[in-house]
């Protein structure tokens, strides 16, 4: 199988040396000179300059539109990788064979599942975020797409999730997936109004892409799911991250 993973980055990092990943820098339309070395996602029919609202979802959507001789395309992070040991070391994330192994018996390679025990998946995106766009996402769940507001529901009342728009998929699903989470997203967009909010926040529709994820898998049971193990590279200050979930939990703000 054809198989590329891109690895979104925004600045410049150690990359793995398999063949299987495509280093891209998101946002590059909007930061030309920042660096040479990795494929742009402004290149072909993309949507580079959303890249502050959208995140990773740029080179999601580069890599959907242009890359089009793939089997199959998935997207790490250049700090998050996908890894069957959890190893944190670039020549133990996964491979080329491993991936292609995978594949034979599965449409879609996933990281874990992240699991938040005493909140759903609504609950703490509201503690974390403004409640307007996620209320406008399940309107337009609602009057657009009506047979996936059932899955919606159930999976917004989960305690766990696929986080990090982390994920391989071969080439139907990812064109079934892309065309239906782009077009809700985009129309997402047109109803909010995001101008007020803070640097972090108006990265609002790369958060709520991370909920579209698995409310499209439990509408198509028809694909074969396998999770594996995934593992940040850096060191996790674990203090400081559950000061924030309390923070959160208290004020509704990080």
């Amino acid at each position: 199988m054809k198989v590329k993973v891109l690895v979104a980055a925004h600045k410049n990092y150690q990359m793995p040396t398999d063949k299987l990943y495509l280093p891209v820098f998101v946002g590059k339309e909007l930061h030309p000179d920042v660096n040479q070395t990795f494929q742009g996602d402004n290149t072909g029919d993309n949507i580079s300059e959303k890249n502050p609202t959208y995140n990773e979802l740029t080179a999601i959507y580069w890599g959907w539109k242009n890359l089009s001789d793939l089997d199959a395309m998935g997207l790490v992070h250049y700090r998050r990788y996908l890894s069957l040991n959890h190893h944190k070391n670039l020549n133990d994330v996964l491979s080329t064979e491993q991936v292609n192994q995978l594949l034979q018996s599965n449409d879609i390679i996933l990281p874990p599942k992240r699991r938040y025990y005493i909140e759903s998946n609504e609950s703490h995106y509201l503690h974390a975020h403004h409640h307007e766009p996620f209320e406008v996402m399940e309107r337009v769940i609602k009057d657009d797409y009506p047979e996936y507001y059932p899955s919606f529901k159930k999976v917004m009342k989960r305690t766990w999730a696929h986080m990090f728009n982390m994920f391989i998929m071969k080439r139907q699903p990812l064109d079934e997936y892309c065309t239906w989470m782009f077009d809700v997203l985009a129309k997402v967009e047109a109803q909010t109004d995001i101008s007020d909010y803070s640097v972090y926040e108006q990265r609002v529709y790369g958060f709520l892409s991370e909920l579209l994820l698995d409310v499209w898998l439990d509408q198509h049971p028809e694909y074969q799911t396998v999770e594996v193990k995934y593992v940040f590279m850096e060191h996790t200050n674990w203090l400081v991250k559950g000061g924030n979930f309390i923070k959160r939990k208290i004020t509704g703000h990080a």
